[in-house]
């Protein structure tokens, strides 16, 4: 019987979880250090959890963007360096060409 019950537990979690992915959910929370009304420190907090699909259907895509995560993003950075170097190099060329 308890090997049911842990089964029954496992799909429930299963089925939460998959709701929240569908759904996404929102945790917001700010921290705020102050002496005397003074602003010491401020953070902002915000987790969104969510499907890749559902993040993408609210116009959410950052990591898409993101070096570390795409290697398309990655590839066009290295592109944009390339192409920054070479037009300094071309600078400098042209700087120290014999008249």
């Amino acid at each position: 019987m308890a090997e049911m019950t842990h089964a029954l537990n496992a799909t429930n979690l299963a089925d939460i979880l998959e709701r929240v992915l569908d759904k996404g959910i929102v945790i917001a929370g700010d921290i705020k250090i102050q002496i005397a009304d003074v602003d010491l420190l401020t953070i902002k907090i915000r987790l969104l959890v969510a499907s890749v699909d559902k993040a993408m259907e609210m116009g959410i895509n950052w990591w898409q963007e993101d070096s570390f995560l795409s290697s398309k993003a990655r590839e066009k950075e290295l592109m944009e360096q390339q192409e920054a170097l070479d037009a300094r190099l071309e600078k400098l060329e042209t700087l120290n060409k014999p008249l």
